[in-house]
């Protein structure tokens, strides 16, 4: 569970332990701020990605669905700084299908606790094929990080892509009809 006050008291110590004043007025807003953000940036920890997709309906077809350009924010579990970016994802029904919105829901909570992309990109479809029982299923994400933007190589153009492919997918031939859908 989310421990607000305890979030504060860390901050006021990172704030000391960085050689600033936490009673500096400018200063005096802060722990609380990223109380706020944290609890934001953290809401999908021990959240179940399955009951995102809980809520089904027959699939009249048997063809690839692909949503693209879903927007997310999570948190590198390394540094504890963003990174934000696009996941594309495809699955092949097997009988059930979700509304379309569901897809950025589940991004959504799946990205929002510390992550690795590439953990995230293969959390995603996973979720997918055990909570739809999909045929098969894609995700790409496309992604930048503020640790390699603002720290350390200093590349503000840098982009990470991943892509995690399960079921028929996982078959080069199968995944390059979707991938070139998804490059559009």
């Amino acid at each position: 569970m989310f421990d607000a006050e305890a979030v504060k008291r860390a901050v006021v110590d990172l704030i000391s332990a960085i050689g600033e004043d936490p009673n500096r007025s400018e200063l005096q807003a802060t722990p609380t701020k990223v109380a706020e953000a944290f609890a934001e940036f953290f809401k999908g920890i021990d959240q179940d990605p399955l009951a995102v997709l809980a809520e089904t309906f027959p699939a009249e077809h048997n063809e690839v669905v692909i949503l693209k350009d879903i927007e997310f924010v999570s948190i590198c579990e390394h540094h504890l700084l963003p990174f934000t970016g696009v996941a594309h994802i495809a699955y092949l029904p097997s009988d059930r299908v979700i509304g379309l919105g569901r897809l950025p829901k589940l991004v959504e909570l799946i990205g929002a606790r510390p992550q690795l992309q590439e953990n995230l990109t293969a959390q995603i479809a996973d979720a997918l094929e055990a909570g739809l029982h999909t045929k098969g299923a894609v995700v790409v994400i496309e992604a930048r990080h503020h640790c390699v933007v603002s720290r350390g190589a200093r590349q503000p153009e840098a982009n990470t892509v991943t892509m995690a492919a399960r079921g028929v997918y996982s078959e080069a031939s199968a995944r390059a009809e979707v991938m070139g859908l998804i490059s559009k």
